[in-house]
């Protein structure tokens, strides 16, 4: 057993974990340019793909990445669908294309330099072609799989459709997200995920809440439990959030009991008479709760602020660098990018030809900045608890796709990391088995968006979408107490329809496109239709259960909300009705 008093020698630093989110929301089937599947394509093509390859680089100089991937199980679901593994290969085979055009139009003209580029590109996109076809058999989740069994990798999963927990107003409905993720990890990855990806990073303590006021009118609040409350009961051992969070209550020691209970690696905590920290760093692990003896225990892992600075940041950080290629300035048609940053407040006319083994060079000098950066950071981090740890958490997307050299940044940063005999680079699980935490917390509310707080996903211009949203979680909850799963199989498919369709109504992503305006129409669009259809399905539920004639049309139109939003097939409706351990 581990003990809150407890201190040890360590031979290095400190620890660094690396985890890189991924979420695509479901877009399959739901148009294709400039929003719509291309989506997935892109992040498949650009991000994906090479990330795979970069990790199996490093294991073919047994080098084990130790890198955390979180894959949001719609993104897994849709990477999964048959429809991506038909479509994918022709995006592909378009942008090769594009390439070859391009490089001809560009020799035509004289161009050799911007002809070399396209020649690139298109040897780019068939060897991408060949990887996904052929190495992969098209199977993508597959080789994630292959990587995790081999140990170079923990990947771990989020709530079913990346759903802003904090502020669904019913308990059922964060049940719900969180089951359904379990459900899907299990299924694509044959074994229980360790770690939750909270969705933007968002955590609400428990509280008596009521939904804001300028959504749906005052109400009388009510008992919520904590998230950290629907991780510990469904088996999660940790989840990462915000370093502002901390503002939270002051820590208490805490004694650790190593048994496993749930697949969990610790059986129970406790307090006990032993000072804690002086203060709160984001660099060791805490258990969380307002009563974390009253629940599995979970731990949080903080984001470090300097490092996520140095990669997050357009303006300061490395993807700013003027010999990157600019991502905005594309080539019509085809989209191909042959510019470089050049200078990040010039406009698009102004930018120069790239140079990629300029880039390449930069990226190697941006990579070992970041691991003095990661060293000078662990040596500075209190050594009066578990071991120091610095968490870097980015979103999977922005390494290939936002920023084309990041995936060349990521391998020689994770290579020079794993061979530096001063830092332990690890895993979550990996970390908090040998690191117990000391401490346990509570955390102030809030999440990774613009402010700390809910703004991005609740403002004036998003209100009316919560409005539809609290309108079908309570319309869910009625059907399935009047209803249940249903008295036979067309009850029952209906019935999950309708829950399909309100985890889709409730992503995080309609509100973000809408407030930082990258899709608003799209978004609004997508956010009415699964209203629309949930409230068909849960209309259409409620006749057919009653014994009500249901005419030919009607049947024929769930048919095409059944085909199109077919995802999650082992949905359970008495997850939206019945809570674990209501809030008291």
């Amino acid at each position: 057993m581990a003990h809150g008093c407890d201190t040890f020698d360590r031979l290095s630093a400190g620890s660094f974990i690396m985890i890189l989110h991924s979420h695509i929301p479901y877009v399959l089937g739901h148009s294709t340019w400039p929003h719509g599947s291309q989506m997935l394509y892109d992040a498949a093509a650009d991000a994906y793909l090479p990330l795979l390859q970069a990790i199996e680089s490093l294991a073919a100089e047994n080098i084990a990445a130790n890198l955390t991937i979180g894959l949001t199980p719609v993104t897994m679901e849709q990477l999964a669908d048959d429809r991506f593994k038909d479509w994918f290969p022709s995006y592909l085979d378009e942008k090769r294309i594009a390439g070859e055009r391009d490089e001809e139009d560009f020799r035509g003209r004289g161009d050799l330099h911007l002809a070399y580029l396209a020649g690139r590109w298109r040897d780019h996109y068939a060897h991408l072609s060949a990887k996904f076809c052929d190495h992969y058999q098209r199977d993508i989740l597959a080789a994630f799989r292959h990587q995790q069994d081999a140990g170079n990798i923990e990947i771990i999963t989020s709530a079913a459709t990346h759903g802003y927990l904090p502020l669904l107003r019913e308990d059922g409905s964060v049940q719900a997200q969180l089951i359904q993720g379990i459900s899907v990890y299990e299924r694509h990855m044959g074994r229980r995920p360790r770690g939750c990806w909270l969705p933007e990073c968002a955590y609400r303590p428990a509280a008596h809440w009521a939904p804001p006021p300028h959504t749906t009118g005052a109400e009388t609040p009510y008992p919520r439990k904590g998230l950290e409350e629907f991780l510990g009961e469904n088996g999660f051992d940790y989840f990462v959030v915000d370093t502002h969070l901390l503002g939270g209550g002051d820590p208490l020691a805490v004694w650790t009991e190593d048994t496993e209970t749930l697949g969990k690696l610790w059986g129970q905590i406790r307090r006990i008479d032993c000072p804690a920290g002086s203060f709160k760093t984001p660099h060791r692990p805490y258990f969380v709760g307002h009563h974390f003896e009253d629940h599995p225990p979970v731990a949080a892992l903080i984001r470090d602020p300097e490092t996520s600075l140095k990669v997050w940041s357009g303006t300061h950080g490395y993807p700013g660098d003027s010999a990157y290629l600019e991502f905005h300035k594309k080539h019509h048609p085809g989209d191909l990018r042959y510019w470089a940053v050049t200078d990040a407040s010039g406009d698009l006319a102004s930018k120069r030809p790239y140079h990629p083994e300029e880039a390449a060079q930069r990226a190697e000098e941006h990579a070992g900045n970041f691991l003095w950066t990661v060293k000078a950071t662990l040596q500075g981090a209190p050594h009066d608890g578990p071991q120091p740890v610095l968490v870097s958490p980015f979103d999977a997307e922005l390494f290939g796709h936002w920023w084309y050299e990041g995936s060349w940044w990521l391998e020689k940063t994770l290579r020079w990391m794993n061979l530096d005999p001063e830092i332990n680079v690890t895993t979550p699980s990996n970390y908090l088995a040998a690191n117990p935490p000391h401490e346990a917390i509570t955390l102030a509310e809030g999440s990774w968006g613009a402010g700390g707080g809910h703004w991005v996903w609740l403002n004036q211009d998003t209100n009316w979408t919560w409005r539809r949203i609290y309108d079908a979680e309570l319309d869910m909850r009625q059907l399935v107490i009047e209803y249940g799963r249903g008295h036979d199989e067309a009850a029952a498919a209906v019935i999950k329809q309708a829950g399909r369709e309100l985890l889709l109504l409730q992503a995080s992503d309609w509100q973000f496109l809408m407030t930082t305006e990258s899709a608003p129409d799209y978004a609004a669009a997508r956010l009415n239709a699964h209203y629309s259809d949930f409230k068909k399905c849960a209309e259409l539920a409620r006749r057919y259960c009653r014994g009500e004639w249901i005419e030919q049309w009607e049947w024929d139109e769930f048919g095409v909300i059944f085909a199109r939003d077919n995802i999650f097939p082992d949905i359970d409706p008495l997850w939206f009705r019945d809570v674990r351990h209501a809030a008291g």
